[in-house]
């Protein structure tokens, strides 16, 4: 577990940027980057283990998305909240944004909320996280900088007893001005096996950030999923850290060039 927060915490702490300046054109999203339980959650009625495995949180994810930020000038936007408690990655009306049952997992705590309970954990999570998101879109956008949204993930190597042997997946949908020179790029790498839609595609819903940010505004997007195995360690880390950073230096969207309204995007209002 990461360091302890105070207990009661305001909206703002629930959420985490770095770099809101950046110069670069990407803006990177961790949705599930902290396996962080408030003290008023307890342990959701789960082993204190269950709280450092991948049904807490993406581990791994954080360190990675923080070196490419640091490394490209980029902006980061983290969630600091488990996502055992809301699941930013997902709509409001998703039945698994407070998720009952976590792979093969039941969460005592979840079970049996009153819509009043709901809305807190929306309140205290999710709404945060996406609004910041919207704000700092919109603001790049205003003054004409191009943006392009990628959110980190990692995934685990076994998942309900089957082996997923991809080391990398990117996730798109019908817009594949980003993922198609990422793919590229990361097929190039020797020993590197690339998902394309794997392990997860949007047809799980697992893309509701990128649609809510990037897909609404018209602007290039991608989700990149890491397996965790990869980057358990501080040099796992650095490696895909750097093998991302050095692929997303040159990464130009598809169509990019003879469409260039759509590649800078344009500002949406949030939704609620």
């Amino acid at each position: 577990m990461e360091r302890a927060r105070p207990a009661s915490l305001a909206s703002s702490d629930t959420v985490g940027v770095t770099n809101p300046g950046g110069s670069s054109p990407f803006v990177l999203t961790c949705d599930h980057a902290s396996n962080f339980l408030p003290a008023e959650f307890g342990t959701l009625g789960l082993a204190a283990e269950d709280l450092s495995r991948h049904i807490a949180w993406d581990p791994g994810a954080l360190p990675v998305a923080r070196r490419m930020a640091a490394t490209l000038d980029a902006t980061l936007i983290e969630t600091r909240i488990s996502r055992l408690v809301i699941d930013c990655n997902r709509p409001l009306d998703a039945p698994d944004l407070v998720p009952p049952v976590s792979e093969t997992t039941i969460i005592p705590g979840n079970a049996g909320l009153s819509d009043t309970q709901r809305a807190e954990r929306v309140t205290l999570s999710w709404r945060p996280f996406h609004d910041t998101i919207a704000k700092i879109i919109d603001k790049r956008l205003s003054r004409g900088q191009e943006t392009r949204l990628v959110s980190v993930h990692s995934f685990t190597p076994v998942y309900k007893g089957k082996n997923r042997p991809w080391h990398i997946g990117i996730i798109h949908d019908d817009d594949r001005r980003l993922a198609s020179p990422l793919i590229a790029a990361l097929q190039r790498l020797s020993g590197v096996t690339v998902g394309v839609n794997e392990p997860y595609s949007p047809a799980d819903r697992v893309y509701f950030t990128l649609e809510r940010h990037a897909r609404s505004r018209g602007l290039a997007c991608a989700m990149i999923e890491i397996r965790n195995d990869e980057i358990s360690g501080e040099t796992g880390q650095r490696k895909w850290a750097d093998l991302l950073t050095g692929i997303f230096s040159n990464l130009e969207p598809e169509e990019a060039k003879g469409s260039r309204r759509q590649a800078m995007g344009k500002s949406v209002q949030s939704a609620s």
